[in-house]
């Protein structure tokens, strides 16, 4: 049996880092997870981080203020994953992972870094709207950054997180499903692509040791997961028995709108209307530089978009 890749976590008090400790840890990796410590009295994030420990995971000191600490704590691991925020409206850090960079170079040892992506391919990215684009292209620094020091990596794209996007039909600034009326974008005909973000995790530790995804971007997208913001109201309407009052905001519309809100919201506006109204996730087949999850690994059983809605009935 092949040994399993030790693994360092960063952000792994997040939303998604929380998901991927536990994934790690399921998989049967040697896990360690970076943290602050001057983490203050942040209780709930304290109570999480113990319970890792509880779980077996290592805790490990380290800032990205300090880059003896990253390089020391790089050195423990064979494979570092990084999931710190990239959405505005939370905490917007992705340019510090060129610190993680620099300290993986130093360190010399890592097998395979993923840097916090798990959204839309920033690569296809470069015609995205303002001011929406800074996302993809600090994604894009830090890309090329690892890539200019020849760090091995894997990219994931997972497309929409099922929590934003499906808990509030797709609508923005709902993560729970009306039971009356919805709010459709443009005709709610585009195609889209929704992941449960624990699927995420583990579709993510999979990657990690596995020769066809080295250097590669890796995109997430079952196949009973592609469908259009009215398939999911259809999918509502029939869990709940009852049909909802719709209404729909056009591409001009939504965009006089988007310009009324601040900044923070209309990054993440930006990225709604590249979904919603163009289509980006599933508009492309992939290429030679990319690699399907639910094809690589046919034996997770995936959460559907129906499963994922059961929830809130």
């Amino acid at each position: 049996m092949a040994i399993k890749s030790k693994v360092l976590i960063v952000g792994g008090t997040g939303y998604l880092g929380k998901r991927l400790v536990k994934a790690s840890l399921a998989e049967g990796h040697e896990t360690y997870v970076l943290h602050r410590a001057e983490i203050d009295v942040d209780i709930e994030k304290v109570q999480l981080l113990l319970s890792f420990k509880q779980q077996g995971a290592h805790l490990v000191s380290g800032s990205f203020n300090d880059h003896q600490s990253l390089v020391d704590a790089v050195k423990l691991v064979d494979v570092v994953i990084c999931a710190i925020s990239g959405v505005h409206i939370r905490s917007h850090q992705i340019l510090l992972q060129l610190k993680l960079v620099d300290a993986i170079k130093e360190a010399g040892n890592v097998k395979r870094f993923l840097p916090s992506e798990f959204g839309t391919d920033p690569a296809r990215m470069e015609n995205a709207m303002e001011p929406g684009r800074v996302t993809f292209d600090e994604k894009m620094v830090v890309r090329k950054a690892i890539e200019e020091a020849g760090i091995p990596f894997t990219y994931v794209s997972a497309n929409c997180f099922a929590g934003y996007f499906l808990g509030g039909l797709c609508q923005p600034g709902f993560i729970l499903p009306s039971r009356d009326h919805v709010l459709l974008l443009g005709d709610g005909n585009q195609k889209a692509i929704y992941v449960d973000e624990d699927d995420i995790s583990t579709y993510t530790m999979k990657t990690i040791d596995d020769p066809r995804t080295l250097n590669k971007t890796v995109y997430i997208r079952p196949p009973k997961n592609i469908l259009s913001q009215r398939e999911v109201v259809q999918i509502w309407e029939k869990l709940i028995g009852k049909e909802l009052l719709k209404s729909s905001i056009s591409e001009q519309e939504f965009l006089a709108t988007m310009k009324e809100q601040n900044y923070a919201e209309q990054v993440g506006l930006t990225h709604y209307y590249h979904v919603c109204y163009e289509g980006c996730l599933a508009n492309f087949e992939i290429g030679d530089e990319g690699v399907e999850a639910s094809k690589l690994y046919p034996g997770v059983k995936y959460t559907t978009v129906e499963d994922y809605m059961k929830r809130y009935v």
